[in-house]
């Protein structure tokens, strides 16, 4: 699998996990409009995931001729150590406030990248990100008003907001770190550098923080080398998550609806 393969397979892991964490909150949410809200975010996030597995897999067949694999393959067939999602996103839910939180780092991220992926000298990546971007707007909007919503509510859910603040902070750096395959599609023109989305990130999200009245957060000095999701090191989360995700296919191969 080449370099800009992974590329593709990063946004689609990306995405297909943290679809699946939402979806953990479908008929559990605080208020019924929210629980809908944040189900509706999830199966936005899935058909990108599904967008970016069908890229990925058509440039593979083309590269590699042989038994032709598919987005389920991709999706359902892996293990663990050969997922390149960020560790963000395989995070648990834990409480409202930091499934929020997380919601709204990503996204965050991810409206910066696809706008530059409008300008992909790949024209399948560059329709994808044209299609994503109306929704990730979306996203962005949702959650960074329950970021203000809780920061700036009860001192409860100030506190609740603090403590997700905490708890997601160490894994805020992999969001610029990057890998090889970043590196290969930047030097081709049909990816950027998630570094150079760093400085307006944070003072995006510190915009909002700031409304919020809460603590601002700075990049880190030394980041966490321990894990990396892009490289297949994962946390123990991303595990059982795929052991709930992929059963079904595990169970009965080659099973359809």
């Amino acid at each position: 699998m080449d370099l800009f393969s992974n590329y593709i397979i990063h946004q689609a892991d990306n995405a297909l996990i943290l679809g699946h964490r939402n979806s953990e909150w479908t008929g559990h949410g605080p208020i019924l409009e929210q629980d809908i809200a944040l189900s509706n975010i999830a199966l936005d996030l899935i058909g990108q995931a599904r967008n970016f597995y069908q890229l990925a897999a058509s440039r593979i067949n083309e590269m590699e001729p042989g038994e032709l694999i598919t987005e389920d393959d991709l999706a359902y067939l892996r293990d663990g150590n050969e997922f390149r999602n960020l560790i963000l996103v395989e995070q648990p839910n834990g409480d409202w406030a930091r499934t929020i939180l997380r919601q709204f780092y990503f996204s965050s991220f991810q409206l910066l990248q696809f706008r530059e992926l409008l300008n992909s000298k790949n024209a399948e990546l560059a329709a994808i990100s044209e299609k994503s971007v109306k929704e990730t707007r979306y996203h962005v909007k949702w959650s960074s008003e329950w970021v203000i919503r809780l920061g700036d509510g009860t001192s409860e859910s100030h506190s609740r907001m603090i403590n997700a603040q905490q708890d997601l902070y160490p894994f805020v750096a992999e969001l610029f770190m990057s890998a090889d395959f970043d590196y290969e599609a930047e030097s081709s023109g049909t990816g950027i550098l998630p570094e150079n989305l760093k400085d307006e990130w944070y003072q995006r999200v510190n915009k909002t923080f700031e409304i919020a009245t809460l603590p601002i957060i700075t990049p880190e000095k030394k980041a966490m080398h321990i894990l990396s999701g892009k490289n297949g090191v994962h946390s123990e989360h991303l595990g059982f998550l795929l052991a709930e995700m992929q059963f079904l296919q595990r169970a009965y191969p080659g099973c359809t609806w």
